[in-house]
């Protein structure tokens, strides 16, 4: 048996415990990687406080998505129910099924990678879902998450117009550095006349509530708008004339709900996009495995511009 070091969730509600676990000798279809970085997602919260996989064996390492290396080679390592269903990639290597790997190209930034399992995925998605072109002027809301930082950059790279939207002042820098031409620093009540110069044609969302009423207001005439999250708000009001005389397209991604092909698929381009440096994911933070509870505080407080990383091995 290998043993490893993990972040334990033993109790529902309760921090994270470290310490050393003894991995299993891999099945047929398994693999074991030595990992080196992972990356945090709300989810991974939500898991710990028992509002998503509940039902999820306890004592189990969580974390989805993670970076390292197979046979000495890089490696993203996400999805196929790890840290939910079984032991996750918080830890400094990991048994995993062989459906779990992607190959990296050699050279890429390995912290940055650990994100592309989420963080790539979605951006990929959510910008060929709304079909960005070079003469698309595009609003992404919430743009200095880990998510909004990625969706700048891919927008961007296919020369459309961006603006990105933050509540915080202090996070209109870094939404410029990802590659928008503006940062717009407004709450839901102030969105519509703060976007009246862009004319957006292409809203990316993961807000939801009053964010979605106030930019599908927004939308040019056959705008589309992609709806892929409700951080603001599970309900919005709509004017439903309004969103029909203007022919507006409201179009919705859910990774819960991708196949393992349609996964596949978007990962192999996303990871391609970043090799290429036309996708970027911002580390915001980098904390060392032993702080894991600290990286969770920080994502609850939306302390961090971008990716917060886990330093795992």
């Amino acid at each position: 048996m290998t043993s490893a070091r993990a972040a334990r969730l033993i109790e529902h509600g309760k921090p994270l415990s470290v310490e050393p676990v003894e991995l299993t000798t891999p099945s047929d279809d398994e693999v074991l990687v030595e990992l080196r970085f992972a990356g945090l997602n709300p989810v991974d919260r939500y898991a710990a406080e028992g509002r998503v996989a509940s039902d999820g064996p306890l004592p189990r390492t969580l974390g989805e998505e993670a970076t390292g290396l197979l046979d000495g080679e890089p490696v993203l390592v996400t999805g196929e129910g790890l840290g939910a269903r079984r032991d996750g990639v918080f830890a400094s290597a990991a048994v995993v099924p062989r459906a779990a790997i992607y190959p990296l190209p050699q050279g890429v930034a390995l912290d940055a990678a650990a994100g592309l399992g989420v963080v790539g995925l979605t951006t990929w998605r959510v910008v060929e879902l709304a079909e960005v072109r070079a003469d698309d002027r595009v609003l992404v809301l919430g743009a200095s998450g880990g998510v909004g930082q990625s969706v700048v950059s891919y927008a961007a790279s296919k020369g459309a117009r961006v603006w990105g939207q933050t509540g915080s002042r202090h996070k209109a820098e870094a939404i410029t550095d990802a590659g928008a031409k503006e940062a717009v620093v407004t709450d839901a009540a102030g969105l519509l006349d703060a976007v009246r110069e862009l004319a957006p044609t292409v809203v990316i969302d993961p807000l939801g509530g009053e964010f979605t009423s106030s930019a599908l207001l927004a939308l040019e005439p056959r705008g589309r708008h992609v709806l892929f999250g409700t951080s603001a708000g599970a309900e919005a009001k709509v004017q439903l004339q309004q969103l029909y005389r203007r022919q507006i397209q409201l179009r919705t991604y859910a990774g819960l709900t991708a196949t393992r092909e349609e996964r596949r698929e978007g990962l192999t381009h996303a990871i391609d996009e970043f090799a290429a440096g036309r996708l970027r994911v911002t580390v915001g933070r980098r904390v060392p495995l032993r702080s894991v509870n600290e990286a969770f505080a920080a994502l609850r407080d939306r302390e961090v511009v971008g990716k917060v990383i886990i330093e795992v091995g």
